[in-house]
């Protein structure tokens, strides 16, 4: 365990946090959140002393050991298991299993033991340095983002190494579902302070919420107090009787605290420009094989799909199984080596690309590079793209080239807004993202009218928003259709060729039954989406008849309210039922 006591940390005159104090008891796991830019890793490397704190205190306790993931890569041995090695604590430098063992599960194979780890790409060296930290066995891990370029099943393992670890824990990451899958409390850093909560993220909201209400209420409140008293002060002030009343109130005044009205922080808020589309497939896909020029093997072999209006559908599967391939071809950036794409000549596509974000003009503003998609687009819709994507004003100025790479991100997502789109191609878009701007886009995804395919190692999108899987295996690609969980229930990440045989045996066609279950799913699940719409409308009434102190309104409002949540109730209430019936 340790201890941190009033930290502050500013440069010049942009304050990250101040008066930031905690513990960290023995066997604490803590998820650290905030908004970019708010402190989070800064506040990771004080703690490791690669940077001092303006001001405050750490104490640890004597030979209290922390291990963190190294951004900086400088690799000194000859092959992937010595320089593993090296992390192994003292004594235990011979017991190369253990790393082994923790190599494997972030996706190495055995026989990349024995490789320079130089030799490995960008992503797989966060992986070793991913696996060195694990590998020291300290008192307190310190981890910020480690799901970076880790697949789904690398992401599972890891879920499952943390829980079992048996020491302190600080975790940084934008994944919600990974988060809570391990950490046992929750600290975040919001309006410059520290906060810390006992169980998930959403407690910790919760919980930032209420103090927010609370100081909106008490400011209201002592507003209120105070005109109250200025008004009797200005009427009875130069009265002899009423001199000594009008001083006492003047008094209770000045001891009233000041509160400030709390400015509105900057979030993504918009919506996809879904493109009308009069027609039965976006894209049909037949028996397209695809493989890059240095391979000897496809690296995708008979895939075919067809793509229709409303389709939501997810590509997973292990990183190098060609998710980002198929997007890819789709795209239209890649040709299949056998097959055919046929694209209906209504279709407009908005496609999000990992490999997109070097494709930014470094030279340009971030106006300039959205205004590039359609230069007929007025200069005030620029300007309002680029304030749904939080560049307000003097921020849309900033060139491209001094963007970070969550900016560069919105950028991105920023220019698809500047056109209309059918069909949304995204590749890992809540990448860079922090868990704000992740909860504005999958609600942007829900609202689109159009269709998406997406590749996420997030279960939480995956969760939300496919209804249709591409399973990638290697050199083989499944079409799943099902939702994610019902493919985690009837397959799985594991190959289970037995249970194959079994469906088949039973001579149920599983495939088909998650088929009629998607399509028996589907009209609720839109009702449901509109009767939320209703409600949350009604909220906002209610809000609007409080502020104006209209009662007559409130009593209405409130049982119309009231009526609409009961109506939404039986509805998840039927979808639920409707569910078990299916499975």
């Amino acid at each position: 365990m340790f201890r941190v006591q009033d930290l502050k940390k500013s440069y010049g005159s942009d304050l990250l946090f101040e008066d930031a104090s905690f513990q960290l008891n023995p066997g604490e796991r803590c998820s650290l959140v905030g908004r970019n830019g708010s402190g989070k890793s800064t506040l990771l490397r004080i703690l490791t002393g690669q940077e001092s704190p303006d001001h405050g205190e750490i104490h640890f306790p004597k030979n209290y050991r922390l291990g963190f993931l190294q951004q900086h890569i400088h690799f000194t041995q000859p092959t992937l298991r010595q320089e593993s090695a090296l992390a192994l604590p003292e004594g235990e430098e011979d017991k190369t299993y253990k790393v082994e063992a923790i190599l494997s599960g972030l996706g190495f194979k055995v026989d990349d033991f024995d490789k320079d780890p130089n030799s490995f790409s960008g992503g797989y060296q966060l992986r070793i340095q991913l696996a060195k930290a694990l590998a020291q066995e300290p008192d307190c891990l310190l981890l910020d983002e480690p799901t970076n370029y880790l697949d789904i099943v690398s992401v599972r393992w890891l879920i499952q190494f943390l829980r079992r670890w048996k020491g302190e824990m600080i975790l940084i990451s934008h994944d919600r579902t990974f988060l809570d899958a391990v950490a046992t409390h929750t600290m975040g850093i919001h309006r410059n302070q520290l906060f810390r909560t006992k169980g998930s993220t959403s407690n910790f909201f919760e919980h930032i919420v209420q103090i927010e209400e609370v100081h909106e209420r008490t400011r209201k409140k002592i507003e209120k107090q105070k005109g109250c008293a200025e008004k009797f002060i200005n009427r009875f002030g130069a009265k002899a009787t009423k001199a000594r009343q009008a001083q006492s109130r003047r008094k209770a005044i000045e001891r009233l605290p000041s509160l400030e009205r709390l400015a509105e922080l900057e979030g993504l808020d918009f919506r996809f420009n879904a493109a009308r589309f009069p027609g039965k497939h976006l894209m049909q896909i037949e028996n397209v094989s695809f493989r890059y020029p240095d391979m000897t093997t496809p690296l995708l072999q008979n895939l075919s799909l067809e793509i229709e209006p409303g389709d939501r559908i997810a590509i997973i599967g292990k990183n190098g199984r060609g998710k980002s391939t198929i997007l890819r071809l789709l795209a239209g950036e890649l040709e299949p080596i056998e097959g055919t794409i046929r694209r209906s000549e209504n279709l407009k596509i908005g496609f999000f690309g990992q490999t997109n974000v070097v494709r930014l003009n470094e030279n340009l503003s971030i106006e300039e590079e959205i205004a590039r998609v359609d230069p007929s687009l007025p200069f005030s819709e620029v300007r309002r793209i680029c304030g749904m994507m939080m560049f307000t004003q003097k921020k849309a100025e900033k060139k491209i080239g001094i963007l970070s790479g969550g900016e560069k991100s919105r950028v991105l997502l920023g220019k698809i807004l500047a056109s209309s789109c059918n069909l949304l191609l995204l590749d890992e878009p809540s990448n860079h993202l922090d868990i704000e701007s992740i909860e504005a886009l999958e609600e942007a995804l829900e609202d689109f009218d159009g269709s998406i395919v997406i590749v996420s190692h997030s279960e939480e999108i995956l969760r939300r928003i496919p209804e249709k899987l591409i399973v990638c295996r290697e050199q083989q690609q499944e079409l799943f259709l099902g939702e994610y969980d019902y493919f985690l229930e009837k397959i799985g990440w594991e190959d289970q060729p037995k249970r194959k045989k079994k469906a088949k045996q039973d001579g149920i066609d599983h495939t088909q039954t998650s088929k009629e279950r998607s399509r028996n799913l589907t009209p609720i699940k839109k009702q449901i989406q509109n009767e939320e719409t209703v409600l949350a409308e009604l909220h906002k009434e209610l809000e609007t008849a409080i502020a104006n102190q209209n009662n007559k309104n409130i009593a209405t409002i409130s049982r119309k309210l009231g009526e609409q949540q009961k109506k939404v109730d039986t509805l998840y209430q039927e979808l639920d039922n409707l569910y078990k019936r299916c499975v």
